[in-house]
């Protein structure tokens, strides 16, 4: 079973209480079609667990296979500059089949992320954080998307909202 490395640290993206005693960390990829049908899931199961629930998300673009994924994470991150990390994870996922430099412009002008931010985006300005993710990934034994860690062990299990939900709630179990 591997290990999650680093541990999530106060730059994450965190959804939840950061106090909740049960931690679910995905990696994954904006364009991944597998984290598209991973992110109903995961929604389902931050909707179930509620406060007990901690849920972060790390970047993994695989480029070689999505020729959008390093431009989607960019946008998250000009996002997260502004505070909408969020929303621009929603959005990259709701909007998964559009996912060119032209709509990542129309999602960040609704968002508010200005222009010159995307921009700077796009020549590199958060690069070095999404390859901090990545990075990670690889230490932590992550070869494809999406992986998910509950409190630190890699879940290997089936995908679907029930079966990730016993998995928590055992971990859940265990710790309280």
């Amino acid at each position: 079973m591997s290990h999650l490395s680093p541990p999530v640290g106060p730059l994450a993206h965190i959804q939840g209480d950061a106090e909740a005693p049960v931690t679910l960390v995905e990696y994954g990829d904006f364009e991944c079609p597998y984290c598209g049908a991973e992110y109903g899931v995961i929604k389902a199961v931050q909707a179930a667990m509620g406060a007990q629930l901690r849920f972060v998300f790390r970047h993994f673009p695989l480029t070689d296979m999505h020729a959008h994924a390093l431009h989607a994470a960019e946008f998250a991150e000009a996002a997260a500059s502004i505070g909408k990390f969020w929303e621009a994870h929603d959005v990259l996922y709701e909007h998964q089949a559009s996912l060119g430099d032209r709509a990542l412009a129309q999602y960040a002008a609704q968002l508010g992320v200005p222009a010159h931010a995307l921009s700077n985006a796009f020549d590199g300005a958060f690069d070095a954080r999404i390859q901090q993710d990545f990075d990670g990934g690889l230490r932590s034994g992550v070869n494809g998307t999406p992986t998910l860690f509950i409190n630190g062990h890699r879940y290997d299990g089936e995908r679907d909202a029930a079966s990730l939900l016993e998995a928590l709630r055992a971990v859940l179990d265990r710790v309280q």
